[in-house]
This record gives C-alpha cells, structure tokens and sequence, in this order.
C-alpha cells in the first residue's frame, strides 16, 4: 500500500498542479495536455463516489476496481490503456512531488489489447544480426548503416527507405522521419549508427549514385536508384539468414525490439510514443506487455518456486 511521505498527501487531489507541470516542464501539446485531464477527470469522479479517503490509501486492489468500473463502462480495451497511462504517470509525479511513497498505479494490468504480443529479439540476437553485413565491400556497408538505423531509431521499414541526406543530424545525433499522415518527427540515432551512417555516406553512396546523380533518398541499389520497401525487406532477410534468426523476424521486429529495450531500460512511455510516431499511447502499451511477457517467463524459468510447473501450477 502507499503511504504519504509528507503530510501534504492529505491535501485535495494535485491534477491542476500536475496539469501545470506537464505543461509548463514537459512542454506537452495541447492536445495531450486536454486527455490527460480527461482521464484523470475521470478518476477523480470514481475515487469521490468510490474511494474518497486520501490518495496516499490507495492500494492495488483499491485501484483494481477503478480498472474494472472502466470495462464496465464499455470502453474499448486501448482506451483503458491509456486510462491506466495517464494515471500511472499522474501517481509517478505525486511520488516526486514527496505526495507519495511510491506508484502503486504501476502495477495495474491492462485488458489484453492484442492477441498476441509482436515478435521481439534479444539484445544479443540484434547484435548478431546486426554484425551480419561484409563491411569490406559498398553494399555491406550499406547494410550495415541500414540495420543499424532501423534498430537505433525504430523507425518503419518505408519511412527508413525514404529518408534523405537532409533529413541526417549526424553532428546532433538525430534524425527526421516523416510518418503516417505526413507526421515528422526527430528521433535520437546513438552512436554506432551515426558511424555507420558516416561511413557509408562518405565512402560508399556519392559511388554508388554516380550513374543516378538525381537520386534523393539516403539508402540506394547497387544501380543508383532509390532503395525500394521490397528491397530493404531483402537486406533485412538476408542478414536474418545469416544470423541464423527464426524466419518470422522482418524489418518491424526490429520496430519492436527498438521499443521493448527502451522500455526494459526504464524510458518513458510516452517518450517511446513520440520516437515511434504513435497517435495514440494505447498503441505503444503493448510493449509493455512483451516487457512483462519476458519477466514472467524468466521468473518461471529461474525462481526456485516456479521451475518445473507449468504456468497452470501442474508438474511439466
């Protein structure tokens, strides 16, 4: 259960202050800025008519029942994603504020949204796929500075294949993407892909276009011409291949391992939103279930009471 770190937990719900913070210090649109108010409008109804003690007394199960007044309500499973989101990140701000112990809100669980989770490498395993390319030849390096910008930045396999020179930052480490509904956004590249990017874009494509001088996008054939969707789909199989990878693993796998990582290192939700490019939070949650997925199967494979049973409690 929470408990108050200081006496002011006492004090009346702090949404007009949070509301403040994410303005004024987050610098959130107004947009994102008018849901969070509405979902944490939402709760605060609940918790009057529900729980009207202090926030500090909240526990899980308390709050357990706020999950189930919003399935009851008839919202749809990513709504109530994104109601559990916004409340999460409102308890996370009590905690820093010194209004809360901890954030209980953390450990709700969503409705399932998705049947089944995205596939998701290792760490490792996108080491060995990435290390697959011949960096001694044009197209390895190419390769290689393609696989490195699909993972460091998780951005989709067309908005990869479209990128221009202008749209690379390599001095600010970052990146332009223009996504769905012509979207841009700027997304961090980190370090081994501006090298490799680096690389190929000085040694290898002013080559490579030579004989396509007009040729705009970053990532080209051996011809000259712009990389095509289906072409990068190539470079991703090929390097799967040699990587000894499942077959299922494509260029969105590495879309999600991008996300699944970040969250896995402690990123924010909603800063993992903004890199993907993501309408809505409820889209991004389900990297917090592959996230939980992978702990619960490393639980049941290492801790002492879990191994050898099944996850319904029978002996394997």
């Amino acid at each position: 259960m929470g408990s108050a770190a200081n006496p002011r937990a006492r004090d009346g719900d702090p949404v007009g202050p949070f509301l403040h913070y994410l303005m004024a210090e987050c610098g959130v649109s107004p947009h994102t800025l008018a849901a969070y108010r509405s979902d944490l409008m939402r709760f605060v109804r609940w918790r009057k008519a529900v729980a009207p003690g202090p926030l500090a007394h909240l526990d899980v199960a308390t709050l357990g029942g706020y999950v189930q007044s919003l399935q009851e309500s008839g919202l749809a499973p990513s709504s109530i994603c994104r109601h559990l989101a916004s409340l999460s990140t409102f308890f996370r701000f009590l905690v820093l504020e010194g209004r809360l112990a901890d954030n209980v809100a953390k450990l709700l669980v969503a409705p399932a949204v998705w049947d089944r989770l995205p596939t998701v490498l290792s760490p490792v395993a996108v080491d060995r796929l990435l290390a697959t390319p011949e960096t001694q030849t044009r197209l390895g390096r190419r390769d290689r500075a393609l696989l490195e910008t699909l993972y460091a930045t998780g951005c989709r396999a067309s908005e990869v294949a479209g990128l221009r020179p202008v749209d690379l930052d390599l001095k600010a480490g970052l990146l332009r993407c223009v996504g769905k509904g012509n979207k841009e956004r700027w997304v961090p590249l980190g370090s081994r892909a501006i090298a490799a990017l680096a690389d190929y874009l000085r040694r290898d494509r002013p080559a490579l276009v030579a004989r396509k001088p007009g040729t705009t996008t970053v990532f080209v054939s051996k011809s000259g011409r712009p990389l095509s969707r289906i072409g990068l789909w190539s470079i991703v199989k090929r390097a799967v291949r040699r990587a000894g990878l499942s077959d299922a693993v494509s260029p969105h796998t590495l879309r999600h391992s991008f996300a699944t990582h970040l969250l896995a290192g402690g990123a924010d939700l909603r800063v993992v939103q903004e890199m993907l490019g993501h309408a809505s939070i409820a889209t991004t949650q389900v990297y917090t279930r592959v996230e939980l997925s992978r702990l619960r199967s490393v639980h049941a494979q290492f801790h002492p009471r879990s191994q050898g049973l099944s996850a319904g409690g029978k002996q394997r």
